[in-house]
């Protein structure tokens, strides 16, 4: 059995895996969380990991939230640079895999089964084609997945850092809030944990909604993010519940979007940390609607299935999975 080291490294945490490859698909058989900020690069967080779970591995590969080109990646939401040739010398490997945290996501999919998903919409039945994948968390990820007729093959993408386009008065005046305290918008100043926190920002500022004091204690406590969604699926907040009902909305129009870009009629994939957690709202309207309100092309829209990724180690697996197609290769 190959012992295959994994990784998937986010502005939050980085986590790694052992993960075994045999007749029987792959396992997970060491797995461990690190925060991505209490160390100063992925050779260190790898050390300490290393000798918690000392391993002789024959491949590896690492998904990373940043864009890689030529084996290096600049992380987006961390003060790292992931560098193959620097992490092989570490593991003395001799080939070492950088890929885009969302390549690893795709990559993923294809080891996944039925209970790992949450179906918003189901589609045209044996819906074929390319797919795409749109990933809110720490950022706002985006990958593709070529369909060449036989399989996917997953590509990278930085759309979550393309500009941010309103569609009505409300959101106009939500990207002007923005743009007075960042300058230029892009979909991840709003589709992520601090883009939740933005739009909730927004509401209260712009006086749709009072903040109670028992409110602001939380957030003095806790994440933001975290308190917003929270009270705003437990019914506690008008205002959080109108910043997590515009986040959803703009999610749904983004995702849209992705699908028109990629002409995804094999499916949209929602992955991330936030979508699992927020799933009875995304199953409500604003969503689909927001997904689907693309004029003469709705019809296009309404025939493609989107899912919401449940599994949390999915982008593990999909490293695991690129480091072992390298190996045969």
């Amino acid at each position: 059995m190959a012992v295959i080291l994994a990784g998937d490294v986010g502005g939050t945490h980085t986590r790694l895996a052992l993960i075994g490859d045999g007749e029987e698909g792959m396992r997970i058989l060491f797995e461990r969380a690190f925060p991505s900020r209490e160390w100063p690069s992925l050779e260190a967080v790898l050390a300490e990991f290393l000798s918690l779970h000392p391993a002789r591995v024959t491949g590896a590969s690492f998904g990373v939230a940043g864009p890689v080109r030529d084996g290096r990646c600049v992380a987006t939401n961390l003060p790292w640079v992931v560098d193959a040739k620097a992490v092989g010398r570490r593991l003395g490997l001799e080939r070492v895999g950088i890929i885009n945290d969302l390549v690893a996501n795709a990559h993923g999919l294809a080891l996944l089964g039925r209970r790992d998903f949450v179906v918003l919409n189901r589609g045209a039945r044996n819906a074929r084609g390319n797919r795409a994948l749109i990933s809110a968390g720490t950022g706002l990820g985006e990958a593709g997945m070529l369909w060449d007729g036989e399989k996917h093959r997953p590509f990278a993408s930085e759309g979550g850092h393309a500009d941010f386009a309103p569609r009505n008065h409300l959101e106009m005046e939500l990207l002007e809030y923005l743009m007075s305290r960042h300058g230029r918008v892009s979909y991840e100043r709003l589709l992520s944990g601090p883009g939740l926190v933005n739009v909730y920002g927004f509401l209260k500022e712009s006086g749709r909604g009072e903040e109670p004091a028992w409110l602001a204690e939380q957030f003095v406590n806790d994440d933001p993010a975290a308190v917003i969604s929270r009270n705003a699926l437990d019914g506690k907040s008008p205002l959080c519940r109108q910043a997590l009902e515009l986040f959803v909305s703009v999610y749904g129009a983004e995702a849209g979007n992705l699908a028109l870009k990629f002409m995804a009629t094999g499916g949209v994939y929602l992955g991330g940390g936030i979508a699992p957690k927020i799933v009875s709202k995304l199953r409500e309207p604003d969503f689909l609607n927001a997904f689907t309100a693309k004029g003469r092309l709705s019809p296009l829209l309404h025939a493609i299935p989107i899912r919401v990724i449940t599994n949390p180690k999915t982008a593990l697996l999909g490293a695991a999975r690129h480091a072992a197609l390298r190996l045969e290769g």
